[in-house]
């Protein structure tokens, strides 16, 4: 696991917003309407696979979240677009200071559109109360991979999360249809976190969805071979790949061996690992 700082930072609770609009220029998507409020930013589009896939790659300058912190992602993909979205580096959420630090995703995408929400690792240090929300509404014919990786504790500091909360709801519709719905509570040192119901005392856990075209038998078993922590199951449109395990590098790797085997068959494109994820 990635080395982080031992102490928070002190400051008054940032309120940051970032509004990201694409839409297709002849078959070149654009970024087209990006508005912020507060640290975050994203600085420019790239297009290292060509005009048709659209990189943003979302930063808070701040580097970590304390509690009262609110983080508001907004995305509208419109029709024919492919947008990837990821982040620098792995996000820091630190102990609360008796206030609750939230972040809230939105995710729009329309006819034909196809979006990727990639963000590297988040880490949890002991104590921090933490609110997470996702919500993915989808054209009929838009698809859609999302990952996440949860670092509870920083292992590598010898830290494990025994106090602190946090929640996470994800909510993913497609053609105004409810596909997936998941919503859970971890408290640190609880009994989630040590049943085998559970974590499974495990101090890493990553889930990937994606929605679209399902994945056939031979795709799913040869995913399911990348590693003996994961769990893949296809449930008509939604693929979810699962990870528990005690390293956050062992779990990238397992997360990102999945989309590069899932990505091609999902969106029709290749799956080169984005320089940003070796930095």
């Amino acid at each position: 696991m990635r080395d982080c700082h031992p102490t928070e930072p002190t400051h008054t609770a940032w309120q940051a917003s970032l509004r990201l609009g694409f839409a297709d220029d002849a078959g070149t998507t654009r970024l087209m309407e990006r508005v912020h409020s507060g640290p975050l930013r994203v600085q420019k589009p790239l297009y290292p696979e060509g005009a048709r896939i659209c990189h943003a790659i979302i930063v808070h300058p701040p580097g970590g979240v304390v509690g009262g912190d609110r983080l508001s992602v907004s995305v509208s993909a419109g029709a024919s677009t492919h947008a990837f979205l990821t982040s620098p580096g792995a996000a820091k959420w630190y102990r609360a200071n008796g206030k609750v630090s939230r972040q809230d995703v939105t995710i729009d995408a329309g006819a034909g559109a196809a979006v990727e929400w990639m963000p590297q690792e988040a880490i949890f240090f002991n104590g921090a109360h933490v609110a997470l929300e996702q919500r993915v509404e989808l054209a009929l014919d838009a698809s859609y991979i999302g990952c996440d990786i949860l670092c509870l504790g920083r292992r590598a500091s010898g830290e494990t999360f025994e106090s602190g909360v946090i929640t996470q709801h994800t909510q993913i519709r497609r053609g105004g249809k409810l596909l997936w719905w998941e919503q859970g509570a971890l408290r640190g040192g609880g009994a989630a976190m040590h049943s085998p119901l559970g974590l499974n005392g495990a101090s890493v856990c990553a889930t990937l969805v994606g929605v679209g075209r399902p994945a056939g038998a031979a795709l799913i078993d040869a995913m399911r071979a990348l590693d003996p922590s994961l769990g893949v199951t296809q449930i008509k449109s939604v693929f979810v790949a699962r990870y528990l395990g005690e390293d956050s590098e062992s779990a990238r790797r397992a997360m990102f061996g999945v989309w590069q085997m899932l990505r091609p068959h999902l969106l029709g494109c290749a799956a080169p690992l984005p320089r940003i994820w070796n930095t």
